[in-house]
């Protein structure tokens, strides 16, 4: 397995008024590599992410990106033993063998069409093919929360970041329950992929749907991570700074609870109210 964090040559610097000094020292990076999915053989996509978990990953990205519907399509998950230039094993491959009679949605593969804020896609036509295609509906979930417990999730989880402490680079997502007590939660460069993490997570536990808990993220709440957290039955998502307007669209059309700038002793509902009595 791939290192998580990597050391490497720096200079701190100090600037005062009329001096500046600097240091020669060396500093603690998260590893960030590319993790290429493949179903049966047959790459399926690519993502930059910190080495760890990588089942996970691989299981709950193509769950959140529709290509699978359930934890229980996939009969098997293997690293193929690809290498560097050096010869050495990278890990850097997950194939993934499929259930028989399972079909993947393959058209549907990771970061196409309507499936990412980044690409420039009609609002309503992205909404609506959310919406359309998860496997689970939110909206009736009869999740209640405290606007307490709710305010004091982001520092829950953070009491979990491990490799944040020591690098300051990695965003965070967790799978809390009503009371706040944490099922999992997981570091990654990138918070998609941190998300999937805690999805296949829960999906090779037999977890899903996750009614009844709350998705939490270290950063923004974006579209693409609002879709991830309806495919994956999750009724609330609590993010840490804001969400986007096309964020908010999809969680009002989903029936999903959608907090954003989550910090004691304040917190901002922008969508399904109702879960937390206001």
């Amino acid at each position: 397995m791939g290192l998580v964090t990597r050391r490497t040559p720096a200079i701190r610097v100090e600037v005062a008024t009329d001096d500046v000094r600097s240091t020669s020292r060396p500093d603690t990076l998260a590893v960030e590599e590319p993790l290429e999915i493949r179903v049966g053989g047959t790459a399926v996509t690519v993502t930059m992410r910190t080495p760890g978990d990588d089942f996970d990953l691989a299981l709950g990205n193509l769950l959140t990106e529709g290509v699978l519907r359930r934890g229980d399509d996939v009969a098997q998950l293997m690293h193929c033993l690809d290498e560097d230039e050096t010869g050495s094993p990278t890990y850097n491959v997950v194939d993934v063998t499929l259930a028989p009679g399972v079909v993947p949605d393959l058209g549907r593969s990771a970061r196409s069409g309507y499936q990412t804020s980044a690409c420039g896609v009609c609002g309503k036509t992205s909404i609506d093919a959310i919406t359309a295609t998860s496997p689970y509906a939110v909206a009736g979930d009869p999740l209640r929360l405290s606007p307490a417990v709710v305010a004091g999730l982001p520092d829950a989880m953070r009491a979990h970041q491990k490799v944040f402490d020591k690098t300051g680079g990695l965003h965070a997502a967790a799978i809390f329950g009503p009371d706040g007590e944490a099922l999992v939660v997981r570091e990654d460069v990138g918070r998609h992929n941190a998300v999937d993490k805690v999805v296949g997570w829960a999906a090779r536990e037999g977890l899903l749907p996750l009614a009844g808990h709350v998705l939490v993220v270290s950063g923004r709440a974006s579209f693409e991570l609002v879709q991830k957290a309806v495919m994956a039955g999750l009724p609330a998502l609590v993010a840490v700074s804001a969400p986007s307007s096309l964020a908010v669209e999809l969680a009002v059309e989903s029936g999903l609870t959608l907090v954003g700038f989550a910090r004691p002793p304040r917190l901002t509902v922008y969508a399904g109210a109702h879960r937390l009595g206001l």
